[in-house]
């Protein structure tokens, strides 16, 4: 018995005739004949009524077709089956800064979860500089931050994943102003230094010799844009192109070349997390090769 017997059975069946269900499966019509009568010697029955001309099952041959389409059934489920049990498993503790959150990341992790349905994503927030010393201390898998600025534990290693862009930000109306005159006489909303951006920032102000007047520090770009859009003041955020075409606020180019970061995957050196990891940064390579 085999399968490849069962599916030239069921394909007379189909077919009505030896010629054509040889046709459709690959095999000549004696190749049909002959495997029916090996089907016949192996359950000791007459599959069918050779006194007609046409092909006509006998009730044993009836019954026989339709367990062979039970077996088919079964045997065709089997490589889905398989495919569920290579897909991946398990749970992945990420951290990312909430600009990151607000972007591509949630994108990513709901094409993970299309992908591998048995992979548990667990979220957390919070600053580059605190999310890099859970993921040291084994709090988190994996973290999706900006390039680690010194000082930063040193058992970390990073993939690189996408780039973003610094802008300066101001109320709406500021379009026609440089930067420079911006940064100068409206008050500064500044990012706090817990963050690796905010000390990006003010690194590169002081190269370019920016006085800015500090009237406040946050440590969420969100609620930076909301001050900014309410007329409180500029700042300097990282974000995507793509976030930046949906912000009501004046966006314009910070540094000469403007300054850019990179987005990586930090995980420990010692401890990777191996193939749910790769999977996610994948997931999120996809998405920011297609934007």
């Amino acid at each position: 018995m085999s399968i490849r017997a069962f599916r030239t059975l069921a394909a007379v069946a189909r077919h009505g005739a030896f010629a054509r269900a040889g046709a459709a499966v690959g095999l000549t019509q004696s190749a049909v004949s002959q495997q029916m009568k090996t089907l016949e010697r192996e359950f000791g029955v007459e599959i069918f009524d050779r006194s007609r001309r046409q092909t006509t099952f006998t009730e044993a041959g009836r019954i026989l077709l339709e367990k062979a389409g039970e077996i088919l059934d079964l045997y065709d489920r089997i490589g889905p089956a398989l495919g569920d049990e290579r897909s991946l498993a398990g749970r992945l503790r990420l951290g990312a800064t909430e600009t990151i959150l607000n972007g591509v990341l949630s994108d990513a992790i709901a094409a993970l979860h299309r992908t591998h349905p048995r992979v548990r994503v667990h979220v957390s927030g919070g600053m580059s500089t605190d999310l890099a010393q859970k993921v040291s201390n084994g709090e988190l898998d994996v973290a999706v931050t900006s390039e680690p600025i010194r000082p930063y534990p040193q058992d970390l290693v990073w993939s690189p994943l996408y780039t973003d862009r610094f802008w300066v930000v101001a109320p709406p109306g500021n379009e026609g102003a440089t930067p420079r005159d911006l940064l100068t006489e409206l008050p500064f909303i500044r990012l706090g230094s817990s963050a690796w951006a905010g000390r990006t920032i003010v690194r590169e102000l002081r190269r370019q010799r920016i006085a800015v007047r500090d009237e406040m520090v946050f440590d969420s770009p969100e609620v930076i844009l909301r001050m900014v859009r309410n007329g409180l003041g500029v700042a300097v955020v990282a974000f995507t192109e793509e976030v930046r075409a949906g912000l009501d606020v004046a966006c314009l180019p910070f540094g000469a070349p403007q300054l850019e970061r990179q987005i990586v995957l930090l995980e420990r050196s010692d401890r990777k997390s191996g193939p749910l990891g790769k999977a996610l940064a994948d997931a999120i390579l996809r998405l920011t090769a297609r934007r």
